[in-house]
C-alpha cells in the first residue's frame, strides 16, 4: 500500500470511529504498528489529527448531545464522503413515513440520520451518539436511545445491556454500516463488541438494509455481524467492485446502486 493510500485509510478510519488506538488502526489496515504511528505523527503535526494516549482522535472534539454536532475538518476532505451522503439520501427514500426503524453506528447512519431529520414523523432506536446528535433537533422524530457501555472508539453504545435493551423491540427496518461486505461472509466489523450489539440490531428488524460504500465492498474483517443470507437490501454507489456485486446479487441480496449529484 503507498503511504498516500495508507495515510488516506487512516483518516478515513479515525473519522468513522473517533477515536481509535495505535493497535486498532494497525490491525484494520494490516500494517505494522511502527508504521501507523509515524504516519499519525505526520497527521497530528498536520494538523489533520489530534494526539491522545494511546491512539488518536478527529481534529474537532463532538459537542454536547443537546447541540448539532461540529463538522469534521477530517469528513469535510473525505473524498468518499460524497458517495457516502448519495447513500443515506437514497437509504433515507426507502423508509416510510411513521415507521419504527433502528440505526447502527456509522458515518453512513450517521448522514442517514440528517436526512431522515428533514423527513416525516418517524421513530427512530439507535445506539449511536452521533445519530442522536443528528436527530436531537427534530421535533417530528422520537428517539430510542439505547442503554449500555461506551465504546468511544465508534461513538456507540455497546455491550450486554444494549443487547438487552434491544429484546422484545421489533422495527420495520434496521440499517447497519460496517467495515466489509463479502459474498463468502456479509457484513463485518473488526470489534467484537460492535458485532454483538449490531446482530442485536439485526434480530431486532424485519428488514435488513445494509449501508456500504465501494471502499467496504469485497473488504473483510474480523468479526461477522449479518450474513448475507441475512441482508435483504444492500445500498452501495457506482464505483463499488462490479463482480463483487454481482456476487451478492446472485446470493439474494437486493443490491441498489445510489446515483450521486451532480
Amino acid at each position: 500500500m503507498l503511504i498516500a493510500e495508507r495515510r488516506s485509510r487512516l483518516l478515513e478510519e479515525v473519522s468513522r470511529r473517533g477515536y481509535a488506538s495505535f493497535r486498532e488502526l494497525a490491525d484494520a489496515l494490516g500494517a505494522s504498528e511502527s508504521t501507523v504511528r509515524r504516519d499519525l505523527r505526520q497527521l497530528v503535526t498536520e494538523g489533520l489529527l489530534h494526539s491522545t494516549r494511546g491512539g488518536v482522535s478527529t481534529a474537532v472534539t463532538p459537542g454536547p448531545l443537546d447541540q448539532p454536532a461540529p463538522s469534521s475538518p477530517v469528513l469535510d476532505g473525505d473524498p468518499v464522503q460524497a458517495q457516502r451522503e448519495a447513500i443515506a439520501s437514497h437509504a433515507a427514500s426507502l423508509v416510510a413515513p411513521g415507521s419504527a426503524v433502528l440505526l447502527g453506528p456509522g458515518r453512513t447512519t450517521h448522514a442517514l440520520a440528517r436526512c431522515l431529520a428533514r423527513g416525516g414523523p418517524l421513530t427512530v432506536v439507535t445506539n449511536s451518539i452521533p445519530v442522536t446528535q443528528a436527530l436531537s433537533g427534530a421535533s417530528q422524530i422520537e428517539v430510542v436511545m439505547l442503554g449500555g457501555t461506551l465504546r468511544r472508539s465508534i461513538g456507540a453504545l455497546v455491550g450486554p445491556i444494549t443487547e438487552q435493551n434491544l429484546q422484545g423491540l421489533r422495527g420495520a427496518q434496521v440499517f447497519l454500516s460496517g467495515d466489509g461486505v463479502t459474498v463468502e461472509r456479509g457484513l463485518t466489523t473488526p470489534n467484537v463488541y460492535a458485532a454483538a450489539t449490531d446482530q442485536a440490531l439485526m434480530a431486532a428488524g424485519r428488514q435488513v438494509i445494509v449501508l456500504a460504500d465501494h471502499t467496504k465492498i469485497g473488504h473483510d474483517t474480523m468479526c461477522q455481524t449479518v450474513p448475507s443470507d441475512r441482508i435483504d437490501v444492500l445500498v452501495t454507489d457506482p464505483a463499488s467492485d462490479r463482480a463483487a456485486v454481482r456476487s451478492l446479487t446472485r446470493a439474494g441480496v437486493d443490491v441498489q446502486v445510489a446515483a450521486l449529484e451532480r
